[in-house]
């Protein structure tokens, strides 16, 4: 008979999305992830099977956490042009204030770093790419019935270059882009609505 787990598989994962985001897949090593959840790498590989399984897991929890943030902003009552700045401003304040220790975006990181060469994380990116894409289209959609973008723009367009622009501005303030400089940006994108 197997003993019951006595940690909180969630909160495992948590730590663990933590440590890949601070230092990527590859530079996370076992022992750091046994540092990050408190848990022996007996715990870790009976629970998540490998390094591999975990940092799918931290990847799925990130999207789901930064696709809810999407969905309860595109589901708001602003004007879908204001929910498009609101969401590109976000993205330049997270980079200027909220991720001031250069860890930037864990999708736009593992985009970079693993897809190339791991086919099941470059579906789940595109899997990702395309939920988004389809929420943004939506609400581009919508915004055109309403009269806030103009109608005869493609909705699907619009919508790869706002996911274009926020993969954008996070590489560019990581490359060393001022805040003035990501803004430009932002109304610049703006302005193909």
């Amino acid at each position: 008979m197997a003993r019951p787990r006595k940690f909180d598989e969630g909160r495992a994962v948590d730590a663990a999305m933590e440590a890949f985001w601070a230092t990527g897949y590859e530079a996370t090593s076992t022992q750091d992830l046994c540092d990050a959840t408190g848990l022996g790498r007996s715990s870790i590989y009976n629970t998540f099977k490998s390094k591999h399984d975990l940092f799918e897991r931290s990847l799925a929890r990130y999207m789901e956490r930064k696709n809810g943030e999407l969905f309860e902003l595109l589901e708001g009552d602003l004007p879908v042009r204001e929910k498009i700045r609101t969401l590109l401003q976000r993205v330049i304040d997270e980079e200027f204030t909220r991720y001031t220790d250069g860890r930037g975006c864990l999708v736009v990181n593992t985009c970079v770093e693993v897809s190339a060469h791991d086919p099941s994380v470059a579906a789940s990116l595109e899997r990702d790419y395309g939920v988004r894409l389809e929420a943004i289209r939506a609400a581009i959609e919508s915004g055109q019935r309403d009269g806030d973008i103009a109608p005869d723009k493609d909705a699907r367009t619009l919508a790869h270059l706002v996911i274009a622009s926020v993969g954008g501005l996070r590489v560019s303030a990581r490359a060393g882009a001022d805040r003035a400089a990501l803004e430009a940006v932002a109304d610049a994108a703006l302005g193909a609505f």
